[in-house]
């Protein structure tokens, strides 16, 4: 019987595990740090401009932010409230400090680090608290300040895939232990799940300012 070559032994297909294959194109090495370097840098930039525009208010207390569009829609009158500044300093700075993460880690990743596990851990926590952060500024920003910020806005949809795709890459790769069954789910329908929660918050937005957007300035 022919025995097999060490060329055919060592032939990527057989070193592949089943677990491998299945891994969904978003949560391998490159992809997923594209997808770190997309969310990071869209975030700091949007902090960045909110920073950059929170300082020429404290040096001008009647300057026009550049989002200051209609009384519903305004960056100055957001960050002319108590939320804006919720640890006693703006917003923004945190989120200028949290991206840079977000960037460094998908820009080692492409220069071939390979993370370990309490590394992606603390991530996840990281994330998810800025997640959670972002909800409440959300939910402020609908039913108490009733005022948008456009900036703001990009911060969240960054988050939104960051979120989602973060925690379903660590389902994948048993960094967050879960049954098979959600795992395979998550991955499965990673697409719809983001898409499905731009949808929510863009209809959450259009219902709470549909008074607004159908009456005369």
């Amino acid at each position: 019987m022919r025995q097999p070559t060490d060329h055919m032994a060592e032939s990527p297909a057989a070193l592949r595990s089943p677990t491998q294959l299945a891994v969904p194109v978003f949560a391998r090495q490159v992809p997923f740090a594209v997808v770190l370097l997309v969310t990071g840098v869209s975030g700091w930039g949007a902090s960045a401009i909110l920073v950059s525009e929170r300082l020429a208010l404290y040096e001008n207390p009647e300057h026009v932010t550049s989002c200051d569009i209609n009384p519903w829609v305004s960056c100055g009158k957001v960050m002319g409230s108590w939320q804006s500044e919720l640890f006693g300093f703006p917003n923004p700075l945190i989120g200028i400090v949290a991206f840079a993460v977000v960037i460094t880690t998908g820009m080692a990743i492409l220069a071939g680090a390979q993370l370990a596990r309490w590394y992606w851990i603390g991530l996840q926590v990281g994330v998810s608290l800025g997640t959670v952060f972002v909800i409440w500024l959300w939910s402020q920003a609908l039913f108490d300040l009733y005022l948008l910020c456009l900036y703001c806005m990009i911060v969240w949809a960054a988050m939104i895939p960051l979120f989602l795709l973060l925690t379903i890459r660590n389902l994948v790769h048993g960094i967050i232990p879960a049954p098979a069954g959600l795992v395979r789910f998550t991955a499965d329908w990673a697409g719809t799940l983001v898409a499905l929660t731009y949808l929510a918050v863009a209809a959450s937005v259009f219902i709470r300012f549909f008074p607004a957007l159908t009456s005369p300035l």
